[in-house]
């Protein structure tokens, strides 16, 4: 985005104590920042604010009942269809009841929404939605619009400090309360993985992003690795979810990573799904065909194109020649890939897009540790359940952000403040990298064994790949890819039944004793794990 954050930090001139540390530099972190203000507040991010984020790339925008003809109450009923029947419905009511304010928040902030010629906004419908909902921008640049216009009004707020280039990878605690993180440099120059320092705050929020990058085709950023997971599991916290993996049904399959994101509008709008034989396969799939459920088109995909068939998404005729003024992010794929979507179809596969799993939290962004809150993708609030409905992303992380920001305003209303003894924060260790190969084999095993379809041969398989490499680590940041992976896995092998996006093709129905969802600590994971891997004839 080229947009510059705050003044140059120095661990040296560390002298503050921030009452709230922000970890993460996505939609959730910086709305929760600007919901904050003006409480002082840091906000640490690996990558440059509006680089590194998955909030950048959402295409197809951000889902909230505003139309004349819509109502909150429909929005609920989707929400909680999709999930296939663990949505936690209070909690999907207050996200789907704020939705028509947070977007008045964006519009202030200075977000520009398509709007028709009366100054109405447009609306586009995405799958498995019962109306036109989805509020956009330009056709498919909602996130960038969005993260754009937010991060100009951020960076000019004097109580936010942004501080880039700085990895977090441990929460650090006295007793069972969050004191604040340590994060190690990874950036400004400085030799990668030499540097930590520590972060004092009377309140953390984990605002760090999803998992997808865990898995070798995926639709996130390089930065989406599960470390916010991990960092909290390792802590204690409890984990929600962590099985229940959405795989975007159409990311552009041209071999690049991460894989360009076909966006859900493109189906909104007519756009059809084929394969070599130019069979609509979703036909026979389902009554919705390519408006289907995300979890029902993406296995319908991998199937086509496990089978040789292969998956293509057809543009020619519902969008043909307008394709470059509707869709101009995704014809920009296509056209550095050599095709014309206009003329060709757009071959297509499925990704890894969102982690409905993470770390549990309540109504306010409360974890199960004291002193540590979160928002966006890195928690399982409940409200997607076991399949997220499509452009609730966008809109959960600025409801439960918000909420967060208000919550700790009402924690920390007590003039009271913590002083901290001066301390030289930055420390050197030695510099240490893991193998690239390590990374790409956990990648590889997610993708193979723990993706689309799984069952529990391969799960057990997972669990020793995973068990072999961590006895390979040596960095922080590979400990905590492969603790997330671990939660996932472990989740995933004892979910004996397939619901949303966990898929079982040993248990492949829905079971009635299964419809709850699913929580985990880091000791019981390790525990299960120990069991499965040393059961001589696997469950």
């Amino acid at each position: 985005m080229n947009i510059s954050a705050s003044d140059d930090f120095r661990p040296e001139s560390w002298q503050r104590h921030d009452e709230i540390i922000i970890v993460g530099g996505g939609l959730a972190g910086l709305f929760c920042a600007y919901k904050l203000a003006p409480r002082p507040v840091t906000l640490i991010s690996a990558a440059p604010i509006g680089e590194g984020a998955s909030s950048v790339w959402a295409q197809g925008g951000i889902a909230a009942a505003v139309s004349e003809g819509d109502s909150t109450a429909s929005h609920l009923g989707d929400t909680i269809k999709a999930g296939a029947g663990i949505v936690d419905e209070k909690i999907a009511r207050l996200m789907t009841n704020q939705g028509p304010q947070r977007i008045l928040d964006l519009l202030e902030v200075g977000v520009p929404f398509d709007k028709d010629l009366e100054g109405k906004l447009r609306l586009s419908r995405e799958a498995a939605h019962s109306a036109s909902r989805v509020v956009r921008v330009s056709g498919d640049k909602a996130g960038f619009a969005i993260m754009e216009a937010l991060i100009r009004r951020v960076i000019d707020m004097p109580s936010i400090r942004i501080v880039s280039g700085y990895q977090a990878e441990k929460l650090h605690m006295e007793g069972r309360y969050v004191k604040g993180i340590v994060a190690r440099r990874c950036g400004q120059g400085a030799e990668p993985d030499t540097h930590t320092i520590f972060f004092p705050a009377r309140a953390v929020v984990l605002a760090s992003g999803g998992s997808g990058n865990l898995y070798r085709v995926t639709t996130n950023p390089t930065e989406s690795n599960g470390d916010g997971i991990a960092m909290a599991a390792a802590a204690g916290a409890i984990i929600a979810d962590p099985e229940f993996v959405q795989f975007h049904p159409t990311a552009l399959d041209v071999g690049k990573d991460p894989a360009p994101l076909a966006t859900e509008a493109l189906r909104g709008h007519g756009a059809k799904l084929i394969n070599k034989a130019g069979e609509r396969f979703m036909l026979g799939e389902h009554d919705l065909a390519e408006l289907a459920p995300r979890d029902i088109v993406a296995r319908a995909i991998h199937r086509q194109v496990e089978a040789g068939q292969g998956a293509f998404l057809d543009c020619r005729e519902a969008i043909g020649d307008s394709f470059s003024e509707e869709f101009p992010t995704v014809y920009g794929h296509a056209q550095e890939a050599g095709i014309d979507p206009a003329t060709e179809p757009l071959p297509v596969a499925p990704a890894a897009h969102y982690h409905m799993g993470g770390i549990l939290t309540d109504a306010q962004g409360r974890t199960t540790l004291d002193g540590l809150w979160a928002a966006g993708e890195v928690t399982a609030t409940g409200a997607h359940g076991a399949n997220r409905l499509a452009s609730n992303s966008l809109l959960e992380a600025v409801v439960f952000a918000s909420l967060v920001a208000q919550d700790i305003n009402q924690q920390l209303s007590s003039p009271k403040h913590e002083l901290w003894q001066p301390i030289r924060n930055e420390r050197t260790l030695p510099a240490r990298h893991q193998p690239e190969e390590d990374i790409a084999k956990l990648r590889a095993t997610m993708s193979r064994f723990v993706g689309v379809e799984r069952d529990g041969a391969g799960l057990r398989t997972a669990l020793q790949i995973i068990a072999e490499l961590e006895q390979k680590a040596v960095t922080d940041s590979f400990r905590n890819q492969l603790i997330t992976s671990k939660l996932i896995t472990v989740a995933a092998y004892l979910r004996k039944e397939s619901r949303g996006g966990h898929f079982r093709k040993d248990y492949p129905h829905q079971e009635e004793g299964w419809r709850h969802r699913s929580f985990i600590t880091l000791k019981q994971a390790e525990a299960e794990m120990g069991r499965i891997l040393s059961a001589v004839e696997p469950d």
